[in-house]
């Protein structure tokens, strides 16, 4: 079967916002657990060629999840989600940002505020992820780090993964 599903990126009219919107095939439950279970987001979360390992992951408001994506070379991006609240197959919102191997912010990049939904559509599921930063600036150098086609590339991945199990 041909995925005809395409993640679609819009910018809020305030330019401090991306707006991502994604359909994929599968019952919510599963969406939801491809989203916060590390064992499955290690499966999908980095765009090809780079793989995401999980560091430590506690999915709670207040807890965090710390991951590396790692090149074919080698090279390590360590990265950190602080979970702000979370509404059980719903929605979740978070701080994700760069860091060291300790979880320390390490300024390479922009903080981005996450506000990620899921709903029912037909027999798959919705995602809407609300990405705010605190200036057009900051979005504009995510823009620039390669951010829309990094995350298209993940939605992708995520669809082999979510076909498999």
């Amino acid at each position: 079967m041909i995925n005809t599903l395409e993640t679609k990126i819009t910018r809020d009219p305030s330019g401090k916002k991306l707006i991502v919107t994604r359909e994929f095939n599968a019952p919510l439950e599963k969406v939801w657990r491809a989203w916060t279970e590390s064992s499955l987001l290690d499966e999908w979360w980095a765009p090809r060629p780079y793989k995401t390992e999980t560091k430590s992951m506690d999915f709670k408001a207040g807890g965090r999840w710390l991951y590396v994506m790692v090149s074919p070379q080698g090279e390590q991006h360590f990265c950190k989600v602080s979970f702000k609240s979370i509404e059980p197959q719903k929605s979740f919102t978070a701080i994700d940002s760069f860091c060291d191997e300790n979880g320390n912010d390490s300024g390479i990049a922009p903080s981005m505020h996450w506000y990620t939904r899921f709903q029912t559509a037909g027999d798959g599921t919705l995602v809407t992820v609300e990405v705010s930063f605190d200036s057009a600036a900051d979005l504009e150098k995510i823009v620039e780090m390669g951010f829309q086609q990094g995350f298209t590339m993940a939605h992708g991945n995520l669809d082999e993964l979510l076909a498999k199990y």
